[in-house]
């Protein structure tokens, strides 16, 4: 039987709600906390991963900061899924585009994830897995981003293990990306595919919902304080959706 608190949750069961959003930033963790939930309560704080529960127009929603990568995610959603009956998790970040028609501050959401990373070679697979997103959960979004006339675009993520190559990071994410995006991926972040590797592994659920950051290609890019601030339409979407998942 799990244990609890874990090693980087100190909460209990029954602390989350059925559906909790991540984003990476424990500032936008608090933000969300502070600007959308009605008497958010904070439940966990380990390593300054802040972690809220509260209302959203009545639905019982949490949010908790996942920090940057496969393996910061991995955690958390192991824990949230395993021992703290989470079934929904939303992550709510950045990603930077790599289609010429997907702009700065559009939403991508991830129906795929493909990756650079061998994350999946820990399930002893004897072949290639497919990370995707739950469709329940995406069928809700993008009913949900229709409704609200977000500019949103629905397809594969390639979550990477490098934010910086060895040539850095524009200049060699012009190259080493042609591959990806000439077979459709529309974005680079960097935890998509291990969360819905999890959900796979654990039957629940997860859906990447991001807002395009910065433009590969064309250079464009936003500060780390309207990342962490002004994404507030991603984060309305995701707050919709789990309203309708709890429905």
């Amino acid at each position: 039987m799990a244990q609890y608190p874990t090693p980087h949750i100190n909460a209990k069961p029954g602390d989350f709600g059925q559906t909790v959003l991540m984003p990476g930033d424990p500032l936008r963790s608090k933000f969300i906390a502070e600007n959308f939930l009605e008497n958010a309560q904070l439940v966990n704080n380990v390593r300054g991963v802040q972690g809220y529960t509260g209302l959203y127009k009545g639905t019982r929603v949490s949010v908790m900061a996942s920090g940057m990568g496969m393996p910061s995610i991995g955690i958390y959603s192991h824990e949230l899924y395993n021992v703290f009956e989470v079934q929904n998790i939303m992550r709510i970040g950045s990603a930077g585009s790599i289609h010429e028609n997907i702009r700065v501050r559009d939403i991508v959401i991830g129906q795929g994830a493909c990756t650079d990373s061998r994350w999946a070679e820990q399930f002893h697979l004897a072949g290639t897995f497919a990370p995707i997103c739950s469709f329940e959960m995406l069928e809700a979004c993008v009913a949900t981003a229709r409704g609200m006339g977000a500019p949103f675009h629905v397809g594969n993520l390639l979550s990477s293990d490098r934010f910086y190559g060895d040539e850095g990071c524009v200049s060699e994410g012009l190259r080493a990306n042609d591959g990806w995006r000439k077979m459709g991926v529309m974005a680079i972040e960097m935890e998509a595919a291990a969360l819905y590797m999890n959900a796979a592994r654990y039957g629940k659920n997860a859906l990447a919902i991001c807002t395009i950051s910065d433009h590969i290609l064309t250079g464009e890019c936003t500060t780390a304080e309207e990342r962490q601030n002004s994404f507030t339409q991603m984060m309305e979407l995701a707050l919709e959706t789990a309203r309708k998942l709890e429905k």
